[in-house]
């Protein structure tokens, strides 16, 4: 009688990475395995990854987020001058002269 849950559980641990296998091929995307190193397909997964409903929402959010506002941005990005890079370019005649120190 201690024979038949040994070899149940014998048979289920030999039965989970088929399991596995098919749980993975249902989804439609298949890893194949050379000499020991795991090659995933890529378009699939990234095809699946595509059919997302709410994509294009997204896509529109990163897009407004990436056009910021002129009047918001720093000044260095508009092509204004900052405090800090005036003074180092009056040197030490800034607030003194309008003759720079360096070009």
């Amino acid at each position: 009688m201690k024979l038949f849950p040994t070899l149940a559980s014998l048979l289920l641990c030999a039965a989970l990475p088929l399991l596995a296998h098919a749980k993975t091929a249902a989804k439609g995307c298949t890893d194949v395995t050379v000499d020991g190193y795991k090659a995933r397909d890529y378009g699939c997964m990234s095809q699946q990854m595509g059919n997302d409903p709410d994509a294009a929402k997204a896509a529109q959010k990163n897009r407004e987020a990436q056009n910021i506002p002129v009047q918001k941005r720093p000044p260095n990005q508009v092509g204004l001058s900052t405090p800090a890079a005036t003074s180092i370019r009056m040197g030490n005649t800034f607030g003194t002269a309008v003759k720079p120190q360096r070009p």
